[in-house]
């Protein structure tokens, strides 16, 4: 029995000393085949080029170009300048570094998740702004027609983001995208008196509400980093208000933390793209915004959206306690969104006064 016992573990010393290093040496070392070595010195390289492929499509793209836009002398024209900025928010989205990255299944895209959530919060900008566009600003009233190219732009820009076949994202958001220029064109052309952009208060109003839902609830989400019980408000200062299914009075919220950094970096997605619509609506509706002393306002909101672009130091997206020993950045970027909100509902209480 114990010549058994010492049989055993004289072979286990065997396979992980006299034979592991003999084999490393066979399979690994300078005495491998070299159609091994080859190989594995092929698939080392592929490796790290998709690593620093990673790194290099992962850099936010640069809007240099966005903000060139605006100090061309064909902006001013009434729409030239939300029409322009939109347009080019889509060619940035559509060709940064690497592309469209939402939809890819393929490495290195299917590794990465910031740059995709940083996209979805562009997209939900552009979806908001060109259906105020369809919807309010090109048109008059309630009862005028929509704009042709505006009406089929909107719905190409809803096509599912993370659709990888029919229908491609890509190919349906640069449709879009051809369909703002034809507008814009149109819009730019004097004898074409079917084609107008309406820089009206009420407009910038029916606006503005749907960014401040759509900011209310990044707020609320990046809040939820921590975790926290709230009371239940869905019903609050509306008498006689029903809902369908009955709610507890408290409510624990709290956001994954495997989604703490998409949905940060959703919010940064969101707030870059609505510092450049911000910027054009301050020349489109100049006019609006200097009668209703107003400029203040909107300047105020782009920068509280501009402190959100602040270069992260840190390698990843931390998400400490509220009090805590370490940085919470979710809360740091709720901050400013939170503060933006604020200042949005305040600009829509101000435009609609007479």
């Amino acid at each position: 029995m114990i010549n058994l016992v010492r049989n055993y573990f004289s072979k286990i010393r065997y396979f992980f000393g006299g034979a592991g290093t003999t084999l490393s040496e066979e399979y690994v070392g300078q005495s491998a085949p070299k159609r091994l070595r080859i190989i594995l010195y092929g698939v080392s390289l592929v490796v790290v080029s998709l690593i620093v492929l990673g790194m290099y499509w992962s850099v936010e793209p640069d809007d240099s170009e966005i903000r060139s836009a605006l100090n061309s002398p064909d902006v001013s024209i009434v729409g030239s300048a939300t029409t322009k900025t939109l347009i080019k928010v889509v060619d940035t989205l559509l060709d940064k570094p690497g592309g469209y990255l939402s939809n890819d299944i393929l490495p290195p895209s299917v590794w990465l998740d910031n740059v995709p959530s940083w996209e979805y919060g562009v997209l939900i900008q552009v979806r908001d702004l060109s259906k105020a566009m369809r919807e309010s600003f090109s048109r008059s009233q309630s009862q005028s027609t929509e704009d042709p190219d505006l009406s089929l732009a909107e719905p190409r820009f809803n096509v599912d983001h993370l659709s990888w076949a029919v229908p491609w994202p890509e190919r349906e958001y640069r449709d879009g995208r051809d369909r703002l220029e034809n507008y814009l064109i149109r819009l730019s052309d004097k004898k074409t008196y079917n084609t107008q952009f309406y820089a009206r208060a009420d407009n910038l109003r029916y606006w503005l509400g749907t960014v401040e839902k759509r900011l209310g609830s990044l707020s609320q989400r990046l809040s939820a980093s921590v975790g926290q019980k709230r009371i239940n408000t869905d019903l609050s200062g509306a008498g006689g208000a029903r809902q369908s299914t009955d709610s507890p009075k408290e409510i624990v919220v709290k956001t994954s933390w495997m989604r703490i950094d998409n949905v940060f970096y959703e919010a940064r997605g969101t707030a870059w793209a609505l510092a450049h619509f911000l910027r054009a609506v301050e020349l489109d509706f100049g006019e609006v915004l200097n009668d209703k002393n107003a400029n203040a306002s909107v300047k105020q909101i782009i920068r509280e959206l501009e402190m959100t672009q602040q270069s992260v130091q840190s390698p990843m997206i931390v998400n400490g306690d509220g009090f805590g020993l370490l940085a919470n950045h979710s809360l740091v970027m709720a901050s400013y969104i939170s503060r933006a909100n604020a200042a949005i509902i305040d600009l829509r209480e101000l435009l609609s006064k007479g």
